[in-house]
């Protein structure tokens, strides 16, 4: 029996601030919302949790601040089967937060970082034995970019693979690009990513997410292929990429096959828009699975 794929997220944590209204407001202008939730969130955290309900023995590399939202998110990675011993918790900092308007299926997103900027190059050299134990690892822009590009040299040259998820986006260098075994940007971060870098330096890494209509990869000839998405009755956009991307570093640590890892991955965040709120609407390998061969028929 195989065991199951160790997936490492180095990343952000935060808890999400959601509001949801009819109308989204104009510059200075106040509206009544519909409701108010909070969740937990941060990018590194949502695509975490995905991974852990899907299968991976997930660890995560973070930080959270000394607070009551810090405490409530370290405590969810226990809750949910992933390993919360690699997240630091930073004295006299706030935890990170992201605050959400959705509004017709679609969101706005601020985030301060707080906490999360404490995930540097010495935490990773403090956890590096964890790191390294890992089969792949994963990455989003939500944590300083000296972080980024250290992890992914000290990744490269231990051979783990690493998945760069660069959103929010900020300029990415060559070098880190072409370490990295795949990005996963979705359409708008690839605009932005082909005027940082030359992306035909790196065909066979680009997988780009486009939400209804589906996933584009690029064989290392330069190829596009289309993979379709699945029928969901949309409620919530929220954590649809993290789903995503929790799905899809799972499924290719598991079976090293980037079209069937796409697929499981498209299929996991087609069921993750049909509920609100990023980690809530995170699947479960069975509905994954179900889904799949529903599609099928």
């Amino acid at each position: 029996m195989k065991r199951s794929p160790r997936v490492c997220v180095v990343g952000s944590i935060n808890m999400d601030m959601v509001t949801t209204t009819d109308k989204v407001p104009e510059q200075g202008e106040t509206v009544l919302g519909e409701s108010f939730t909070t969740y937990p969130g941060g990018k590194g955290a949502n695509q975490a949790i995905a991974a852990a309900r899907l299968g991976a023995d997930v660890v995560m590399v973070g930080a959270v601040g000394e607070d009551a939202f810090g405490k409530s998110l370290k405590e969810r990675f226990r809750n949910e089967g992933a390993d919360n011993e690699a997240i630091i918790a930073v004295p006299h900092e706030s935890t990170g937060v992201a605050s959400i308007i959705v509004s017709d299926g679609d969101n706005r997103i601020i985030v301060a970082p707080g906490a999360n900027k404490y995930v540097t190059p010495d935490l990773i050299q403090e956890k590096q034995d964890i790191i390294l134990s890992s089969d792949i690892i994963l990455m989003q822009f939500e944590i300083p970019m000296e972080t980024i590009e250290f992890t992914v040299n000290l990744a490269y040259e231990h051979q783990i693979p690493v998945v760069i998820n660069p959103a929010p986006f900020a300029d990415i260098s060559e070098t880190v690009a072409e370490k990295a075994a795949f990005l996963t940007p979705n359409n708008l971060e690839l605009s932005e990513m082909k005027q940082s870098i030359d992306t035909s330096l790196i065909k066979g890494k680009i997988i780009e997410t486009r939400g209804e209509h589906g996933v584009v990869f690029t064989l290392s000839d330069g190829e596009e292929k289309k993979v379709p998405s699945f029928k969901a009755e949309v409620k919530d956009t929220t954590g649809a990429g993290d789903t995503f991307n929790g799905a899809f570093v799972t499924e290719y640590a598991k079976e090293k096959n980037i079209e069937k890892a796409i697929l499981f991955a498209s299929a996991a965040a087609s069921l993750a828009v049909e509920k609100r709120g990023a980690q809530e609407g995170m699947p479960a390998r069975a509905a994954v699975v179900q889904r799949m061969q529903e599609a099928d028929r």
